[in-house]
């Protein structure tokens, strides 16, 4: 509903045994696996295209929305939950997963599957190149070409098929 439930920081310079992001402890008014970032000023963008890109981190929401990617919402940089996909699922069609181009960003694709299966709701993944994330990709080709590979968005089954062929090359 807009209000302030939490805040988070980012390191300036990375320091050992400290994580990049640190974020308010949860309460009993905040649970990151109960809310999307940026979900409230993005609902009507979502509602009218029917399509969210669900991303992971409050820096990839911000600069999708500054490059004016609007129906973007973000999962706090936690995992997929069944409570994300319960706060979008009476106003979208598909969520279109975009994480991060890297092994860790493709496995978190993979394991949304039985989420997706549950919730019976269509699910889609944007490959990103590797080292990219949707931060670096706008910041760096504009919204313009993320509008090219949306195109190529894969179904998450389809995905999820692939992501395990592809760990297991001698079961082929």
């Amino acid at each position: 509903d807009g209000k302030t439930g939490s805040f988070a920081g980012l390191l300036l310079a990375e320091e050992e045994n400290q994580p990049k992001y640190l974020n308010s402890p949860e309460t009993p008014i905040y649970h990151k696996g109960r809310l999307l970032y940026g979900l409230d000023k993005s609902r009507p963008f979502i509602r009218e295209r029917k399509t969210v890109l669900l991303v992971e981190g409050y820096f990839d929401y911000l600069s999708l929305a500054a490059a004016g990617v609007r129906n973007a919402a973000a999962t706090l940089g936690t995992a997929l939950t069944p409570d994300h996909l319960r706060l979008l699922k009476g106003y979208v069609e598909q969520v279109v997963l975009v994480f991060d181009g890297d092994q860790a960003g493709r496995a978190a694709a993979a394991r949304a599957l039985p989420l997706f299966l549950s919730a019976d709701m269509e699910g889609r993944v944007l490959t990103l190149p590797e080292g990219h994330d949707p931060d670096t990709f706008v910041r760096n080709f504009g919204p313009g070409a993320l509008n090219e590979v949306m195109a190529r968005a894969q179904g998450l089954l389809d995905f999820y098929l692939d992501q395990t062929l592809a760990g297991r090359p001698d079961n082929l």
